[in-house]
């Protein structure tokens, strides 16, 4: 009686390790399975965020494309001001200009 006592207490062992090893296995697949969902999560937010950091670099490359078309056109009009104003002011002195060069070349230092 001894020893079916023995061989009863030594199948409960047996199937408390089985049972032990299933409860393992089904631990490690869970958390296996949670690592995938997890990383597919992160793919998929690190996706999104690159897609809204590309959206707004285009956005701002569209922004300074069209700024650069309204600085050239602002800087052709700074130029031109610019222009028309040294012109008016060399018109204006330059009565002056020859009346002084030749005050200067006419005039004899001994």
């Amino acid at each position: 009686m001894a020893s079916n006592r023995g061989q009863s207490r030594i199948q409960q062992l047996l199937a408390a390790e089985q049972e032990a090893q299933r409860t393992v296995n089904a631990a490690k697949n869970e958390k296996l399975a949670r690592l995938k969902q997890a990383k597919e999560e992160a793919e998929k937010e690190i996706a999104e965020y690159r897609a809204q950091l590309e959206y707004e670099f285009q956005k701002k490359v569209s922004e300074s494309s069209g700024d650069s078309g309204a600085n050239v056109k602002r800087l052709e009009l700074d130029t031109g001001a610019k222009i028309h104003h040294l012109k008016t002011e060399a018109g204006r002195i330059s009565g002056d200009v020859v009346t002084l060069l030749l005050k200067y070349v006419t005039s004899v230092k001994n």
